[in-house]
């Protein structure tokens, strides 16, 4: 078996699938990665077992086919110093012996038969699909995915909650702190349908989406899911379980209402949270007739750190104590140059919404307040 293939080509297909591969692995042969020659189409994959991409690359001057499986760490180690140039692959299958012939020398790597890599398991006959462009399936990944809780303990929480019904498809995200309700409605399908993507894979499809154009092919049953785009593919097992209700914890009646310079407000607050007790991060808000006063001390080192962003409210004095890491996690997803603050009193949560949504889209941010003890 022989062909030859551009370096660069090769080597930046190996650094896409190379994400999915774990630190410590059950199976050694999961540090691998896994080759099948056909014809000029030279296929890549990557696992952890859980989630599986698949990739491929144009290769030339073909001669045989068949599969082999090579140490990952090996292979993208020796690539990623060679400047762009075709590499020879020759196989010595007496001896599982790998050549790649370059310019000014050659690599020499033992590898192993295909056939001893993890297969996936195929979608049921009845799972569903949907299509969504590339850009509004990364805007619900992005604007959702930093909320999924790190509990072990509840793990439908450990991922986005991918909610499709006939109006629209909510992408939503909480850890009990806080929630993200992103809803996009270009994407509807008459069947509603859900799954929980996990964390992993969608940090995964962060990562690659900025890079790809066109439309997402999601399918999906009760286990697994494949996402293809272009000549990508992604597929993973699913969270299995039912997500909470999470508008139920909306609240509806929110009177009061307060907008403010978005990056103004992140800014003081993170000036702010530096003077906050680290155990709790709490920061104060005193909501006053065109002013946000903000506060934070930390009693234990005698430090504190108070200021005034102005806004536009004109209802009645609040104060109200929220967590100041999760508050800046929150205004930094959000995509508008101002935020609008829905309150109701200081037990309840508090909403955060951009000023201005873009087209099709509907994001709405949630946090728990933090109790006061002044």
């Amino acid at each position: 078996m022989k062909f030859v293939v551009s370096s660069s080509s090769l080597s930046s297909h190996l650094q896409v699938v190379s994400r999915v591969l774990a630190s410590k692995n059950i199976l050694p042969v999961l540090d691998c990665f896994l080759f099948e020659l056909n014809e000029n189409t030279l296929t890549i994959t990557a696992s952890d077992i859980e989630t599986r991409i698949i990739t491929s690359v144009e290769v030339h001057e073909v001669d045989g086919k068949g599969n082999f499986i090579v140490l990952a760490k090996n292979l993208l180690d020796s690539l990623k110093e060679l400047p762009d140039q075709p590499i020879r692959f020759e196989f010595d299958d007496a001896t599982m012996e790998m050549f790649l012939f370059y310019e000014n020398g050659k690599f020499n790597l033992t590898y192993q038969q295909g056939e001893e890599y993890p297969t996936h398991k195929p979608l049921n006959e009845d799972a569903n699909k949907i299509e969504i462009s590339a850009e509004n399936l990364l805007n619900g990944i992005t604007r959702t995915l930093f909320a999924a809780s790190e509990d072990e303990l509840r793990p439908v929480m450990q991922g986005i909650l991918f909610d499709i019904s006939e109006n629209d498809m909510t992408f939503a995200a909480s850890d009990s702190h806080k929630l993200v309700r992103y809803k996009n409605t270009s994407v509807k399908e008459n069947l509603p349908s859900a799954f929980i993507l996990p964390k992993k894979p969608a940090n995964l499809l962060k990562n690659i989406l900025p890079k790809g154009t066109g439309v997402v092919e999601i399918s999906f049953d009760e286990n697994n899911a494949f996402v293809k785009m272009e000549n990508i593919l992604i597929i993973t097992r699913l969270i299995e379980g039912r997500y909470p209700n999470y508008n139920a914890v909306i609240p509806k009646d929110n009177p009061f209402h307060i907008s403010v310079d978005r990056l103004l407000f992140l800014n003081a607050l993170k000036r702010v949270v530096v003077f906050s007790d680290p155990a709790s991060s709490l920061i104060k808000l005193q909501l006053s007739p065109n002013s946000i006063f903000i506060s934070a001390q930390y009693i234990d080192y005698s430090t504190s750190a108070e200021e005034t962003v102005a806004c536009v409210y004109e209802g009645e004095e609040i104060r109200i104590g929220f967590k100041g890491t999760y508050l800046i996690e929150i205004l930094n997803n959000i995509p508008s140059s101002e935020v609008v603050i829905q309150l109701a009193d200081p037990s309840r949560p508090g909403l955060m919404l951009p000023a201005e949504n873009e087209t099709d889209e509907d994001l709405l941010m949630l946090l728990m307040p933090m109790m006061l003890n002044d």
